[in-house]
């Protein structure tokens, strides 16, 4: 059974259009041969938690105490993808993120993604790919719960590291991704392709909530 859902339309988002850019063999940040493993060890993460692929670490929101345990594990760079308004919302996040993360003597990055404003682009994997050319040591990615941060790194694993995309939606499974509601009602596992035609004219749009 062969059926496009809703992972492989985020992903083609992020990957339709090709976007110039430096970046060359540096950009690659090659992930484990295993899969995806869940850290166990660091409290006061949102409820998606924090999951390591190689020398990348994946995340919902952390709390001040998860940044200085990540920092205890070596980690160098703190990649937000959250929007400025999430990032300023202070009911939500009781705490200045980039001052924390600064005085814990890492490296601040954002790469908004969500709403109107900040859409899923080439652009913005482009962006996350220039970051691991410039940071060899271990680095952060997060958002709200850790699906977009996910959806992120497996869009960079397809366009830079050449993993073919049944793959690369394998490991987001084994971190916050779920199987599509069509395998859990058919209890039929389905192939995820890409469209002959790609997305044309920019038709693909973008779905209506992301976590």
């Amino acid at each position: 059974m062969t059926l496009r859902f809703a992972t492989a339309v985020f992903l083609a988002i992020f990957l339709t259009f090709p976007v110039p850019g430096r970046c060359d063999d540096k950009c690659e940040a090659s992930p484990s041969r295993e899969q995806p493993q869940k850290i166990e060890t660091i409290d006061g993460v949102s409820p998606g938690g924090i999951y390591r692929d190689g020398r990348i670490y994946i995340s919902g929101q952390p709390n001040e105490s998860a940044f200085a345990g990540l920092k205890d594990l070596g980690l160098t760079v703190v990649v937000n993808v959250r929007t400025p308004e999430e990032i300023d919302d202070r009911e939500t996040i009781p705490f200045d993120e980039e001052t924390v993360v600064r005085d814990l003597g890492m490296s601040y990055l954002v790469i908004p993604l969500g709403g109107d404003d900040f859409p899923y682009s080439p652009a913005a994997v482009q962006d996350l790919a220039e970051i691991l050319a410039d940071n060899d040591g271990p680095l952060l990615i997060h958002c709200g719960y850790g699906i977009r941060a996910v959806y992120l790194w497996l869009a960079y694993l397809v366009r830079y590291e050449d993993v073919p995309l049944d793959q690369a939606i394998a490991r987001g499974e084994a971190m916050m991704l779920k199987a599509h509601p069509m395998e859990r009602m058919l209890g039929q596992k389905t192939t995820v392709v890409f469209s002959d035609g790609g997305a044309g004219d920019g038709a693909v749009k973008e779905p209506s909530t992301v976590p």
